[in-house]
This record gives C-alpha cells, structure tokens and sequence, in this order.
C-alpha cells in the first residue's frame, strides 16, 4: 500500500477501486496462492451449490406430480411418498452442508486478505506459509463476530416480521396498507444494507484490532460514519455482480441443455473465472476501506505497531495487541 493513511480519506469510489488493484498486483503472487487454496474452493463450492439444488429440486418436483397423478394407499403411493421424504431430507442436509462449508471458507478467505494487505501496510515480508499458520487464530475471533451478527440479523428479521403480521391485521391490504407496506419494505431493506455493510466492516476490525463480537460491530458503525454511501454503493455493485454471474450460470450452464455441453462448459469455466476474481477484489476492496474509515476519523495507525501486532499472532501464546496501541493516533490534516 503505498499510500500514507493521511491521504487515504481523500479516496473516492474510483480510487478505492484503484488501490485494490494495486494492492493485488503488487502482490500478485501471494494473493494467487490465497485464491488457489482458499478463494477457489469458495467459488467452486458457491456454483456447485446451484447446479446441485436444481437438480434435486427438480426431481423433488417431479416425483411430486407423479404423486398427484398415483392412486392413494397403493405401493406406488407408498414408495413416492417415502422417495419424496427421503429426498427433501437430502435437500436440506445438502443445504446444511453448504451454509457450513461456506461460511468456514468465507471466514478463512477473509481472515488470510485482510492480514496480508496489513503485512503488506506494515511493510512487512509476509509469505503465503505464515499468513496460513496466523489464519486459524484470526478465524476464532472472526468466528465469534459472525454468531454475533447471525444473532443481530435474527433479532432485526423477527421484529420486521413481527411488524409486518401486525400492520397486515391492522391496515390490511387497502390502498393506504399497500403504501404502508411499501414503506415499511423500503425501511426494512434500507436497515438490512446497513447492517450488511457494519458486519463486513467488523471482519476486519476483528482482524486488525482487539476488538471482536458486538464490540467489533459498535466499532464498525463508528468507522463508517462519513464513507457510509461509498460503502454502500460498493456492496451494490459487488454483490449486483455476483447476481449476475449467477444469473448467466443458471440460465447457460443449470438450464442451458439447449445450447449443448461445449457451450454450458464455456459458460461454467467464465463464470468461474469472473466469480473467484470478484470474491478476492470484494475482501481486497473492504479492508480498503476499513484504511479508508480509519484516514477519515484521523484514527492513524502507526505502522510499527501495526507490525508488532501482526507478529504477535505468530506467537505460540496469543495476546491481542491493545487498541490503543495500534490506532486512535490522532493526527491533523
């Protein structure tokens, strides 16, 4: 990073772009490294999720109609009835299986960037063998501030879902309970960015600082004060990629048996391609900005002591390095 901190604040949307860039350039060799072991798995895991969920859910569907059309209390009944249990239960340990593997690759993906591009801030000559032995540590304290955030969005879900059953007893579906609804989703969407966006920024506070949980995310929502509309507009447009990309998958590669397997494969492969590329420029651009939030309250981070916090992860006994010791250096611009 080439950057002082003091002008880091003065970067916009296009200038963050920019410095990530640089920043997977410069280091290009261990970023691959990360990708290839952690990034790519995330991504193949991501699309496979897909094409396997359609196909289970398609026989799911199909075995049900035939259902429909099967006399009731005949063997034919019985075994349809069973077959279709026994599939919605597949369906859903997949499903499990899913949610498990990629949360436990997105939070070693994240752990291994973020402490990379801090090497990389500090001045420090990181190699790919000491970021994977320091992630196991990081991934403990980024672990604790996912269940966190998992609590906080089921607390937000229930009260939304809470306020909408109330005010459809209440208003109904009138032309002024439309409009009420209507409002109510905007605000409840507007929220969900928010807390999206606070989650994402409290991964790398996680990281960087000893804070993790929900005093994490309290300090996440200081930080993003004033970049909160450049964070947003970068969850927007990352994550309208990614729908994207899985919109092209679906429609060429799940149900795309007209256009021919030497087409789907192509289709597969791009998608793949665009898809791991946008996950590691997506944790490259958030710790960006996390430098980017830090510039903008005046919050420096001394780079020696960032060094000497990211040493101390290497040690056999882990102390977190205290806060005051690596940020909240003010300085005047």
């Amino acid at each position: 990073m080439d950057r002082e901190q003091e002008e880091m604040q003065f970067l916009g949307l296009f200038g963050i772009y920019a410095e990530s860039y640089k920043i997977i350039l410069s280091w290009r060799k261990l970023f691959s490294q990360i990708t290839l072991s952690l990034i790519l798995p995330l991504s193949f895991i991501f699309l496979a999720h897909i094409e396997v969920s359609d196909l289970l859910f398609s026989k799911i569907l199909h075995n049900e109609l035939q259902l429909d059309q099967t006399q009731i209390g005949t063997k034919s009944y019985t075994h349809l009835s069973d077959l279709i249990s026994s599939e919605w239960s597949y369906l859903w340990l997949f499903k499990f299986a899913y949610f498990t593997f990629l949360l436990v690759f997105s939070l070693l993906s994240t752990a291994a960037v973020v402490y990379a591009i801090a090497a990389a801030y500090a001045g420090r000559d990181v190699t790919f063998a000491v970021v994977m032995s320091v992630v196991p540590k990081v991934w403990k304290k980024l672990i604790v501030t996912f269940l966190c955030t998992f609590f906080a969005f089921f607390a937000y879900n229930l009260v939304a879902a809470v306020t909408l059953i109330i005010s459809i007893f209440t208003i109904g579906f009138s032309n002024l309970g439309l409009v009420i609804l209507g409002i109510l989703s905007i605000l409840y969407s507007i929220g969900f960015v928010y807390m999206t966006v606070v989650w994402q920024l409290a991964s790398v506070v996680s990281v960087l600082e000893d804070l993790y949980g929900f005093k994490a995310m309290m300090k996440s929502k200081d930080l993003i004060k004033g970049k909160l509309w450049i964070a947003v507009v970068v969850f927007f447009k990352l994550n309208l990629s990614s729908l994207v990309i899985q919109v092209v998958f679906e429609r060429f590669v799940v149900n795309g048996e007209a256009f021919g397997w030497l087409v789907r494969a192509g289709f597969g492969v791009l998608c793949f391609l665009l898809l791991f590329k946008l996950f590691l420029f997506g944790l490259v651009i958030q710790t960006v900005i996390y430098f980017v939030c830090k510039s903008f309250h005046h919050e420096n981070i001394d780079k020696s002591s960032l060094s000497d916090h990211l040493e101390v992860y290497l040690l056999a006994e882990y102390v977190p390095l205290k806060a005051k010791d690596v940020q909240l250096e003010q300085f005047d611009v």
